[in-house]
């Protein structure tokens, strides 16, 4: 009986390193996804109304646009995300700015966020790829 008692009450102190560490297994590095090649025949005006309609669709926030960059916020919940979406002839680059409440830190001299930010900007970057190439193919661009 005191057996079971004294192995009951240790048991919580023995799975908390446990659960910190799969706490901890929700951030991923952070890595900015590949750059959008952009065809020589899109017109900047068109890549910004690409991006635009991209960050809108997956509910970013734009609060700055200046030639060559946007930057977008995404803030659903009680957390936030920036990014800055440069841009130029060639193209289109999505990097991180800063976040609250993602878990992001720097170990060992790399950062490191929450899980779900690669899917954001990775879920974010295809479809800007691709409404990039069916806006060419439509355009007569592509074959």
């Amino acid at each position: 009986m005191l057996h079971s008692r004294i192995r009951t009450m240790w048991r919580p102190l023995l799975l908390a390193p446990i659960l910190l560490l799969l706490m901890a297994s929700r951030t991923a590095p952070l890595v900015d996804p590949p750059p959008i090649p952009l065809p020589a025949s899109i017109s900047q005006d068109t890549v910004v109304h690409v991006i635009g309609q991209a960050l809108s669709r997956y509910g970013w926030r734009m609060v700055k646009s200046v030639p060559g960059e946007i930057d977008a916020v995404y803030d659903p919940r009680e957390f936030s995300v920036t990014i800055a979406v440069h841009y130029d002839a060639r193209q289109i680059q999505i990097n991180y700015v800063t976040s609250e409440n993602l878990k992001y830190k720097v170990r060992h001299g790399r950062p490191y966020i929450h899980t779900s930010y690669d899917r954001w900007v990775r879920n974010l970057a295809t479809d800007i790829h691709n409404e990039v190439m069916v806006g060419t193919q439509e355009a007569g661009g592509v074959d």
